[in-house]
């Protein structure tokens, strides 16, 4: 017996209405590269973030929604219950990208969220809990690492001034670029942080592209998220000796090129794994003082690490440091590890409402886990927490080439709107 569905409620869902605004959203930091891709740069706590910000908060004014931030400038669309005291369903993403990202990691599901709030009040049904569409700040860690920084705050999982040291490439500080931000949004209501009055939101549901090729390659419409592997980032300085490329003998130099060179080929042999489900990227590195006649005083290269598996997560990711210190031929290295998130696997309650409405839709639905953190899975000690995968060509993602269908997004944001009325009436 299918799910019931609420066939107002699909209809009122515009697929042309949610493709015309990710192509405006994806106007702000957009950019073509050489193949004629169109992709986006909108890094965190920047005026372009803003910009887009002040967009998503114009629509939402208009159909009635209010605003308000929190200290990590989480941005929050609330569209009231019928019992504002109860705790609210929260749906939503972020809206930062990598610095050669695409047009829909991470906004489409902010954008999807407010389609579906706007379906629910153009067809009329009322809810008995506060809906709230949230866009979190910095996911990406594309300016600021780590990723996930609003959620993580918002959670509990790190005080909220953590990371006002961390700088950019530029040198500009985490905390002076959100102070600069939050006075910038002085006009928009300000709210705590975290869970009002202790009380935890009831549901958390976010809306995706998959970033992967499994949906399009095996014909699946939605992808009903089961939980996020564990991720864990380092960043490794070596330090050595500048020299003279030309009259410094090989024996005597202290170059941290080439002890960096050695690191990661230990490490690559530490993170051998022939069943290919170990995710080990080394995708950032710095060279001092980076000129062709000089050998390398420092080397700096982040690691991001990755296994569904928490077992093997701690024990390589604990090896790390070891097997670093253990390359070194004539340098030192100092490891430190930036984020650190654990495998997550999520309660039935928001995964099977997905299902659930997908089947109800005539929807083909495979159950999968992420490869790819999200900030469900900080909020996902909170409360009831799930995903909506949608198919992306390829599997292409943080890249110009990542393309979605306006079909597929329109029949993802018709799932969450349906996942949002049922929770939100619970």
């Amino acid at each position: 017996m299918p799910d019931p569905v609420a066939p107002n409620l699909v209809a009122a869902v515009s697929e042309a209405r949610q493709w015309q605004r990710l192509m405006e959203m994806g106007a702000i930091g957009g950019f073509s590269d050489a193949d004629g891709n169109e992709g986006v740069n909108r890094a965190c706590l920047t005026d372009l973030d803003r910009q887009a910000r002040r967009l998503l908060i114009s629509w939402a004014e208009a159909i009635g929604l209010t605003a308000s931030t929190d200290i990590l400038g989480n941005l929050f669309l609330r569209h009231e219950g019928t019992d504002p005291t109860l705790p609210p369903v929260v749906t939503g993403s972020h809206m930062d990208s990598q610095p050669q990202g695409g047009r829909f990691d991470g906004i489409w599901g902010v954008i999807a969220a407010f389609e579906a709030v706007q379906a629910l009040r153009e067809a009329g049904i009322a809810t008995r809990r506060p809906v709230e569409v949230v866009a979190w700040t910095n996911e990406e860690g594309g300016r600021y690492a780590p990723g996930c920084m609003g959620s993580m705050a918002y959670a509990g999982y790190a005080p909220p001034t953590t990371w006002d040291a961390v700088t950019d490439k530029d040198g500009i500080r985490f905390g002076d670029a959100l102070a600069e931000h939050l006075a910038l949004e002085a006009d928009i209501a300000r709210r705590p942080l975290g869970t009002v009055e202790g009380t935890a939101p009831f549901a958390y549901v976010e809306a995706h592209i998959e970033q992967g090729p499994r949906l399009e390659a095996e014909g699946f419409d939605i992808g009903v998220v089961t939980g996020i592997q564990g991720s864990r980032w380092f960043l490794v300085e070596i330090n050595g000796k500048s020299d003279h490329a030309g009259t410094t003998p090989l024996g005597l130099r202290r170059d941290a090129v080439q002890d960096m060179l050695r690191a990661i080929t230990a490490l690559n042999a530490l993170m051998h794994d022939p069943s290919d489900v170990l995710r080990f990227t080394v995708a950032h590195i710095e060279v001092e003082p980076n000129t062709s006649n000089s050998v390398a005083a420092v080397a700096r290269f982040t690691i991001d690490f990755r296994h569904p598996d928490n077992a093997v997560l701690q024990a390589r990711g604990n090896a790390i440091e070891g097997v670093i210190q253990a390359a070194l031929k004539t340098c030192t290295a100092k490891v430190t590890e930036r984020f650190h998130a654990i495998p997550t696997d999520f309660a039935p309650l928001v995964p099977d409402a997905v299902e659930g409405a997908a089947r109800a839709q005539g929807l083909r639905a495979l159950r999968l886990p992420s490869g790819a953190f999200h900030d469900a899975q900080f909020i996902h000690p909170l409360c009831p927490t799930g995903m909506i995968f949608v198919p992306c060509r390829a599997g292409v993602s943080h890249h110009p080439a990542e393309y979605a269908e306006p079909g597929a997004l329109a029949a993802g944001a018709r799932v969450l709107a349906q996942v949002l009325a049922d929770l939100a009436n619970r």
